[in-house]
């Protein structure tokens, strides 16, 4: 199984299907536009525009689960999006990628490839601590954690990498290049 046989709507109310990033390195992020991690829009535009030409699609999915920080619309979004930050990259409509009303796709992908900790750092510690008095027993789960986590996907449509929001896109572009 892959990625492959998902489906989502686009900002703009297209249907468009996963089979079409076929033979590309895929990276499936869910976003925010009132997060702490929001800065990380400049991250991802700046990969997408060094190796989309190679064959690198970003596919971003607003997500207002975590704190409300995606109130707007998918007008909003879009405006938010590409006067702050540049995104050319594709968006979703706003979807739910926690809990029993999860999209698909993400009940996949974390199933796919687990959540392992959030890594280390000061920041690290207290988002940490934050997200241990939120989800207490659940806080290991291999559920989405919080805005900005990213899945990373081979050409031939396998989740070969999950980042957890506190790691900034930039750091794993030596993966990305990899895959390429």
């Amino acid at each position: 199984m892959s990625i492959y046989k998902f489906e989502y709507t686009s900002l703009e109310g297209k249907r468009k299907s996963l089979n079409d990033y076929k033979g590309k390195v895929l990276l499936i992020v869910n976003t925010a536009s009132k997060c702490g991690f929001t800065p990380q829009y400049e991250g991802l535009q700046e990969l997408y525009q060094k190796y989309h030409d190679k064959g690198f699609e970003i596919i971003g999915f607003p997500c207002n689960q975590f704190k409300e920080q995606e109130p707007g619309d998918a007008k909003d979004i879009s405006e938010f999006c590409s006067v702050r930050y540049g995104v050319t990259f594709p968006l979703s409509q706003k979807i739910d990628v926690r809990e029993e009303n999860a999209d698909p796709l993400f009940k996949y992908l974390t199933k796919e490839k687990g959540f392992k900790g959030l890594g280390r750092g000061i920041k690290t510690k207290s988002f940490e601590l934050m997200l241990k008095a939120l989800y207490k027993d659940k806080f290991d789960d291999d559920q989405i954690k919080w805005n900005f986590t990213k899945f990373l996907i081979d050409k031939e449509g396998n989740v070969v990498e999950r980042f957890e929001p506190t790691i900034e896109p930039l750091e794993f572009e030596e993966d990305i290049k990899r895959l390429l």
